[in-house]
């Protein structure tokens, strides 16, 4: 697969010392790991987290051992499973998504804390800065904005008859809002209507679908958040069943089954995570190690999607992917 860079919009990420990552750590390492969904819900995040620290060294059950704790979509469980968590003793607290990394940063200001998700971690109150977070947390955030305006664009190169296009947003989410606005100024050079949609929980995608396909939308461009990602399947089946094709922001999404994504992949963040894990294990402060942003975006298109829908996509556009699906 073909990665592209994200030149200029997100700045430098740190390298990380080539010794910090040469060696694992000769004491048993304890990791917490915390997040807002079932084990079932996204695998993937935490076995690409779980991999690497094994290409650093670490192996489960030897110098190894992994606290698990799961909200199983009810967010309001996290901050008891982080009280858990740091009653528990562990060196490290692992947490995937903002909701979960909020919750162990108000359990704790002494466990180091490593996150990975989406949102703006300075405004959200997670660390001071980027490059200098102090305190006892730091990460990788998703939290690209300014994404959102390439993507309308990529989905009208994909279906260049689309004038319609709905926009699903979480009602709550703060970067879904700024996303929005980005996609509105995009959309009058581009001489598309944008039909806005909000949610608020999960039972209400469904309606949103049938409304989108009332609406007569020819496309629809989700705005991904901790409601959105759990529930991909869900959404990616409910967009296939309505008819509309599908553009959303991370890998995961569209090899859910949504038609493609544009954007990062949340399970790699997770792999990088473990190198923070790894560099605290042996010595390093969380506060000094500035939250990482995307740097790489992927064009995916789930081809099996396209032939479900009977779309015809323009061989040029097929040709930029940097990964097929199907």
């Amino acid at each position: 697969m073909r990665r592209r860079e994200l030149l200029g919009l997100m700045g430098a990420v740190p390298a990380f010392p080539i010794s910090a990552l040469a060696q694992p750590s000769r004491r048993v390492v304890r990791i917490g790991h915390m997040e807002s969904g079932s084990p079932s819900g996204s695998p993937e995040l935490l076995m690409a987290f779980r991999e690497r620290l094994r290409e650093l060294g670490y192996v489960e059950g030897q110098n190894l051992f992994l606290e698990r704790r799961y909200a199983d979509g009810r967010s309001e469980h996290l901050p008891t499973l982080a009280a858990e968590l740091v009653r528990s003793g562990v060196d490290v607290i692992f947490a995937i998504g903002p909701i979960a990394a909020l919750a162990a940063a108000n359990a704790t200001k002494t466990i180091p804390i490593v996150f990975v998700g989406g949102g703006d971690p300075v405004e959200i109150g997670l660390v001071k800065s980027l490059a200098r977070p102090g305190g006892n947390v730091t990460g990788l955030t998703l939290f690209a904005v300014e994404l959102a305006a390439k993507r309308l664009e990529l989905l009208k190169s994909a279906l260049p008859a689309a004038t319609r296009i709905a926009v699903l947003r979480t009602a709550s989410n703060t970067d879904n809002r700024l996303q929005l606005d980005h996609v509105m100024e995009a959309a009058r050079s581009l001489d598309v209507t944008i039909l806005p949609f909000e949610i608020r929980e999960i039972a209400e995608i469904e309606r949103a679908f049938i409304a989108i396909r009332a609406e007569h939308a020819d496309a629809a461009l989700l705005l991904s958040s901790p409601l959105t990602f759990p529930n991909r399947f869900l959404i990616a089946k409910l967009a296939l069943d309505a008819r509309v094709p599908s553009m959303t922001a991370l890998r995961e999404y569209a090899a859910a089954g949504a038609l493609m994504s544009y954007g990062p992949s949340y399970a790699d963040h997770c792999r990088r995570a473990a190198d923070f894990v790894h560099q605290i294990v042996n010595g390093a402060q969380p506060g000094d190690l500035p939250v990482q942003q995307p740097t790489r975006v992927a064009l995916v298109i789930n081809v099996n999607t396209a032939n479900a829908l009977g779309l015809d996509l323009p061989p040029s556009f097929l040709a930029n992917a940097d990964e097929v699906i199907g």
